[in-house]
């Protein structure tokens, strides 16, 4: 493994009973990438990321972070989710201050730095019934951000807010993980989405999940929305979208003849 790698899946299968999630997975994510993940439903995109943070361990292989195995949950890895998982009963700061505190860390001016960084400065005293979904992953993403994690493990966060709050939010992100060098792995099922965050994108096959494409992305930073209208991103578009519905209709195939 290169010096700058950070994460690693060194021929990764991992079984849920008998349906193998994935098979024979090698993928290396190095230092400040960030790294998109494509791929039809059930082919096991969420279970990596979830190896990778080390909720689970592969029936076969290795994850490895920065060269060491990650054995249990890995705290140098902040997990940003698709459905918040914020406290409903303590305030947007009170939940952005929720890891460092029970590290007995307490930061009122990191908190309100972080607070100021993704967006919501004056709703630190509102509760989460109170925010709406694009403000609940806001300080979702603030409150990974608290703990100063090398790496984001991002599982669709943007997937359930609307299309204009999606937006904003992935140049939010965008710019947190410049500025933070962060390294980010991040799962959607939106090819703008991946062509506008990732430095690489990465498709897998259906399930099983395998690498079936591995693809650096030749728009430079920082992207636009505007850069989606250019002719190299409309060819790389398209050319993803054909791999993905390859796999699409495979799935498709597979599960009709399970039936």
């Amino acid at each position: 493994m290169s010096a700058a790698a950070v994460l690693q899946a060194d021929c990764v299968t991992h079984r849920y009973g008998g349906i193998t999630a994935l098979r024979q997975i090698d993928l290396t994510i190095a230092e400040r990438e960030f790294l998109v993940m494509l791929g039809p439903s059930g082919c096991g995109k969420s279970t990596l990321l979830n190896l990778f943070a080390g909720f689970e361990q592969p029936s076969e292989g290795r994850v490895l972070l920065r060269g060491d195995p990650i054995a249990k949950v890995e705290p140098r890895c902040g997990v940003v989710f698709q459905n918040y998982a914020l406290f409903p009963w303590l305030t947007v700061a009170q939940n952005i201050a929720f890891g460092p505190s029970i590290k007995g860390i307490r930061s009122p001016e990191k908190i309100a730095n972080l607070i100021r960084s993704v967006g919501i400065e004056g709703f630190g005293d509102l509760y989460p019934n109170q925010l709406s979904g694009g403000m609940k992953q806001r300080v979702a993403l603030a409150r990974t951000l608290a703990n100063d994690p090398e790496v984001l493990l991002c599982d669709e966060p943007f997937a359930a807010v609307d299309a204009m709050t999606r937006q904003v939010l992935q140049e939010e992100l965008s710019r947190i993980a410049t500025s933070e060098a962060k390294t980010v792995l991040f799962i959607t099922h939106s090819i703008d989405e991946a062509i506008l965050l990732a430095d690489r994108i990465v498709v897998l096959s259906s399930r099983p999940g395998r690498v079936k494409e591995s693809l650096p992305n030749p728009l430079q930073r920082p992207r636009t929305q505007n850069m989606l209208l250019e002719p190299e991103s409309r060819e790389l578009k398209q050319y993803i979208w054909r791999k993905v519905r390859e796999e699409v209709l495979m799935s498709l195939q597979d599960s009709s003849r399970a039936s």
